[in-house]
């Protein structure tokens, strides 16, 4: 039988008894542990024997702890390096952990820390070493052009790409929908990027971070005295980027008052500005979009009908992030290679496991928070190859075992049953239906929250309505 290969620890302290209590504390059979006074011994150590885990006071000599640490920490990058000592500054903290330190310890809480700490820094740096030494496991570069200005290769994606092209040609009105954070303003910029406005004035405003009484004199300026504050005149957007593209966000939440002053340029290209009696003309393509329901927003009078119909004269739907398991990998590669070219960070990969999870997981902040998660990431994690560990999820973290596999299957599934002519696509939806009613016991709204589909959606595929057909 073949020996296991064990990892290799070197402590380096000032204190020799310190150091015979932490080879006992530490000892393992997959351990290797090797102890040195002096810190550059440690260095020549740590570096001949590739080591796996490196302890070190802070208060060492010829040189201290933080310098050992950039040392090491330089000549290896992945290097898992735990600091200790008594700590009088916070500084030396918040200095270890900037240039990488996987943990910094307080010498009075040592004893009850250091196996926990230096186990997890063990089974990092075994991570560490399974990506490398394995090629796929890790990272991709995005088959996309960096130029490219939408990311996703997903079916639904491709048709949204088909859309945008489409409605380029034109100056149409737009209604862009879908989840906050899928990406809606991201689309509307390719819209005018591919537009004949592309050289004009593309100026996007946010309804609902604008106070409702602001909201009308950002759209189409005031007149001097036209309100307290209003100390001189001021033009408005829509004379801002007349012959270009005004991208109104979240306009779903657009005050009543407002909606009708818009509904007029739309109608007319006219407008007066606030506390003015001008007409004034404005040459402007309008792309709008909003994360809710307009038609429910008409239905209850909280949006006006002859705006909605306006506006909805070409809708283009983007589907949420957890609806295009194909795009997860993708926009993960291309966030962290973004962080890469703007100089934030060092070149970094994703670990195979660090993939898996992020695939695995809901994404209820759609592109946006998976924009973010990787952004954090790279920021605290302590090498360049980013593990499960390094993902700092705000909700929860990845699903069940059980609901990620199935969705996994689900996406595929369907995508290769409208690509491939393997089912028809109804067919495909009826089968996923009826697994996840089994998974989940026949409870429609669980199987519907399982597939992320309204039950609405799920009664249109289910099983009994089929039974129901065929009789």
């Amino acid at each position: 039988m073949a020996d296991i290969q064990k990892q290799t620890v070197v402590i380096a302290d000032n204190d020799s008894d310190f150091l015979d209590w932490a080879s006992k504390h530490l000892e393992a059979s997959s351990v290797q542990i090797v102890t040195t006074t002096s810190s550059t011994d440690a260095l020549k150590l740590f570096n001949e024997k590739q080591a796996d885990l490196l302890i070190a006071e802070f208060n060492l000599r010829p040189i201290d702890g933080l310098d050992l640490l950039k040392k090491v920490r330089l000549s290896q990058p992945n290097a898992m390096v735990i600091l200790n000592g008594h700590i009088n500054s916070t500084n030396a903290v918040i200095e270890s952990m900037r240039l990488g330190a996987f943990d910094v310890l307080r010498r009075e809480s040592i004893n009850f820390e250091l196996r926990h700490v230096a186990e997890q820094a063990l089974a990092s740096a075994e991570q560490m070493k399974v990506a490398a030494d394995n090629s796929d496991s890790g990272s991709i570069m995005p088959p996309q052009s960096p130029d490219d200005l939408i990311i996703g290769n997903s079916p639904a994606m491709q048709d949204v790409y088909k859309l945008v092209g489409r409605v380029a040609r034109a100056d149409a009105p737009v209604l862009i929908t879908g989840e906050s954070g899928v990406g809606k303003e991201v689309v509307s910029n390719a819209i005018h990027k591919f537009s004949r406005r592309a050289k004009s004035e593309y100026v996007a405003i946010n309804c609902a971070a604008i106070p409702s009484n602001l909201l009308e004199s950002e759209l189409f300026g005031h007149e001097k005295g036209a309100f307290t504050g209003a100390v001189s005149q001021r033009i408005g957007r829509f004379e801002q980027c007349d012959g270009g593209t005004l991208f109104l966000d979240e306009i779903g939440d657009m005050p009543l008052e407002v909606q009708s002053k818009l509904l007029r340029v739309l109608q007319s290209g006219e407008f007066s500005r606030v506390g003015g009696n001008q007409t004034l003309q404005s040459e402007v393509r309008i792309l709008a979009a909003t994360n809710k329901q307009l038609e429910e927003e008409v239905e209850h009078g909280t949006f006006r009908e002859d705006l909605f119909y306006r506006l909805n004269v070409v809708r283009i739907h983007i589907p949420p992030l957890r609806r295009r398991f194909e795009d997860i990998r993708l926009l993960a590669e291309y966030f962290l290679q973004k962080q890469t070219a703007q100089g934030r960070n060092r070149a970094m990969q994703f670990s195979r496991e660090a993939i898996e999870t992020l695939e695995s997981y809901n994404w209820p902040g759609n592109v946006r928070e998976l924009e973010n998660l990787v952004q954090r990431a790279c920021v605290l994690a302590s090498g360049n190859v980013l593990l499960p560990t390094d993902l700092p999820f705000d909700q929860g973290g990845p699903r069940d075992e059980e609901r990620s596999k199935l969705e996994r299957a689900a996406r595929r599934f369907i995508n290769a049953a409208a690509e491939e002519g393997i089912a028809p696509v109804e067919v495909a939806m009826r089968q996923l239906v009826q697994e996840a009613l089994i998974t989940v016991e026949d409870d429609d709204s669980a199987a519907a929250k399982l597939l992320g589909i309204t039950e609405t959606e799920l009664k249109k595929h289910h099983p009994s309505s089929a039974a129901s057909e065929s009789a």
